[in-house]
């Protein structure tokens, strides 16, 4: 398998354009190059079957030669699958032998990987018809890091998840390439990243995030840090992980302690709940933030599990959270 010449790039209208850019910029040799990419599926109690596949299949459909490595951290369920997909060429898994945490286990994946570039996929992804890894691959010749952005399905795909999926659709209108652009750093996700392997060698995941959230958001701010150019391409995937009311709003509470942990190293504007924070300090505000938070925690909280959760409410209560860590 191999990645697409530059005959073969022009015959679509992404790859016209994107191969007129590079030669523009020097990087017309990058594009004719054959690169071997890893796809790297960290996953904890997952079933990842059908990505797994239809991304072995696309990989094999653009003639790309790649490997797909899942990285197992130590998962207590949903782990049958495995077995079936190893049966595919190139398709290995890899097994922790107790949790790492997100940015741990991204780090693993990376360090095992034998490509020239590395693609990070979350497990709870979908590869809709339009994904096109070779795309991916081409805007890597004009960019070091590149995100590939994701939607969400029209349908809730999980009843009792519309705090979540209420929340990511919202988010959605924002998720454009376009859009992303805009603060290129700071919109940074794992979720679809792709990234030459030479740059992660020497900027790693911040295994400080060893539980839920913020890895991604640590890891643009040291790109932007180092000058490392970020690319934001419309080459989205679908994320289909909605989780229920309560387990959001769980994951929630260990994202704000995860953020209130590293929120020292945040620069201005790294992220909104801190600049938040910081302004209400500075403004002799927190306190009272605090105080309300307090008051109305259970009633907001109830809100939030029902089904008809409002997305101010949650808004303010992690705001509130985060200032009564």
């Amino acid at each position: 398998m191999y990645l697409c010449t530059r005959k073969e790039c022009d015959s679509s209208s992404v790859g016209r354009a994107l191969a007129s850019q590079a030669e523009g910029r020097g990087f017309e040799s990058r594009l004719s190059l054959t690169v071997r990419l890893s796809i790297l599926i960290p996953n904890y109690n997952y079933n990842a079957r059908k990505l797994v596949e239809d991304l072995h299949r696309l990989a094999d459909h653009e003639g790309i030669e790649a490997e797909i490595i899942i990285g197992d951290d130590a998962s207590t369920c949903e782990t049958d699958w495995y077995e079936e997909v190893e049966q595919l060429d190139g398709v290995r898994v890899m097994r922790e032998p107790f949790n790492q945490g997100r940015a741990a286990i991204r780090n693993h994946l990376g360090v095992e990987a034998q490509g020239r570039w590395l693609w990070y996929i979350d497990a709870d992804a979908q590869v809709p018809e339009e994904f096109s890894l070779s795309v991916g691959l081409s805007t890597g010749g004009l960019s070091q890091v590149v995100c590939g952005g994701l939607y969400h399905p029209d349908k809730n795909p999980n009843p009792k998840g519309t705090l979540r999926y209420k929340y990511e659709r919202s988010a959605d209108k924002k998720r454009s390439a376009a859009e992303r652009k805009k603060h290129p750093h700071r919109r940074l996700s794992t979720f679809n990243l792709l990234m030459r392997r030479d740059i992660f060698l020497h900027h790693r995941f911040d295994e400080r995030c060893n539980k839920y959230g913020y890895e991604d958001v640590l890891f643009g701010v040291d790109l932007a840090r180092h000058h490392i150019s970020v690319m934001h391409i419309d080459n989205p995937l679908i994320h289909t992980g909605i989780d229920t009311n309560k387990e959001f709003l769980e994951k929630t509470e260990i994202a704000m302690l995860s953020l209130y942990k590293v929120s020292n190293i945040m620069p201005r504007n790294g992220s909104g709940i801190v600049e938040i924070a910081r302004r209400l300090h500075r403004m002799n505000l927190a306190g009272l933030v605090q105080l309300l938070f307090k008051v109305f925690r259970r009633p907001i909280r109830a809100n939030l599990l029902s089904s008809h959760p409002f997305l101010f409410l949650f808004q303010f209560y992690k705001l509130g959270y985060y200032l009564s860590i």
